[in-house]
């Protein structure tokens, strides 16, 4: 292993089968949960709890594997992030329980004018057998910091309890960027605020200096065999005027709602797409199409890495 300052080649951060416990603030320290400029970074079998702050946070790094990690933050603390994998490639979550009270996974990619001109997307990113409670916050969340892109994500099988929506788009103008070649499938929620949720205005900036004429690109989002209960809105779609988002496709959902739901089930604007064999139905912007959305069917390179153990003999 080759370091210098959080700069990795080959990190492996495990606690074999014991799963030692990590608290508080000693997670900041913890220099591999947030490798920078590194590749091949392998981070399982930890238990994190209260930090103050995002607890796995790679960024500018490629070829990484997270698995077996148990995160819980008190759910009403912000700003405590489970996995936030940062203008990453190649990226494997998979077996992992995450209790925040912010977004349990959120994409990122660089804010507004700095994330522009760094120009360092997340892409090829696989997330697989994932939990979430989160009240306040997305399961998973692209964006909202974006301005890099993001592209090609795979979620699958995950299951989400007491959490504010599945996945979230946070967008807005001044961002640039893309968020695009999104795949869901097989997810199973209960008791959330949003099935659905796509923001155009989330309007938190760095600095005044962002550009307004930079406008994201959302386009091919896929969403398929999802199985909601106890739900309080299907969706709230908001895309940005003379900007919408597109190419949106959304199969094969059954949601069941609260006792007490909102009559407007589906809010859209600004958007486009088609729907089939979803309840409650969608909106007109979303019309039905017999039609059942895209996930691929190929592999990732990432996926087939298979997580390195080593150990350590001797006197110290």
């Amino acid at each position: 292993m080759k370091r210098s300052g959080l700069l990795f080649q080959f990190c492996l951060l495990t606690g074999g089968e014991e799963t030692p416990l990590v608290e508080g603030s000693a997670a900041l320290f913890l220099a591999p949960t947030s490798p920078m400029s590194s590749s091949q970074v392998q981070i399982s079998n930890l238990t994190l709890i209260n930090s103050p702050s995002w607890n796995v946070h790679p960024i500018y790094s490629s070829d990484i594997i997270i698995q077996y990690l148990t995160i819980i933050a008190p759910v009403d603390s912000p700003n405590t992030d489970g996995i936030d994998p940062d203008s990453c490639t190649n990226t494997r979550i998979e077996d992992s329980f995450v209790v925040s009270g912010d977004d349990c996974i959120a994409v990122k990619s660089g804010w507004d004018q700095y994330g522009i001109q760094f120009n360092m997307p997340t892409k090829h990113l696989v997330i697989k057998r994932f939990t979430c409670i989160s009240p306040d916050s997305a399961t998973i969340a692209l964006g909202s910091e974006m301005s890099g892109g993001i592209e090609d994500v795979r979620a699958e099988n995950i299951i989400a309890i007491n959490t504010q929506s599945s996945v979230r788009i946070k967008t807005a103008v001044g961002r640039g960027g893309y968020v695009k070649d999104i795949y869901v499938r097989n997810m199973t929620l209960s008791t959330m605020k949003y099935v659905f949720w796509m923001t155009g205005s989330y309007t938190q900036h760095p600095d005044p200096g962002f550009d307004p004429k930079a406008l994201p690109i959302i386009k091919g989002i896929n969403y398929k065999d999802i199985v909601a209960t106890n739900v309080t809105y299907s969706a709230r779609l908001d895309g940005i005027k003379n900007d919408p988002f597109t190419d949106i496709c959304i199969s094969n959902v059954d949601i069941k709602l609260t006792e007490k739901p909102k009559k407007l089930q589906w809010n859209c604007t600004d958007i486009q797409g088609v729907t089939n064999r979803v309840t409650p139905a969608a909106c007109s912007l979303l019309p039905e199409k017999e039609i059942d959305c895209t996930f691929p069917e190929d592999r990732l390179p990432i996926e087939d890495v298979e997580l390195k153990t080593c150990s350590i003999s001797g006197n110290f």
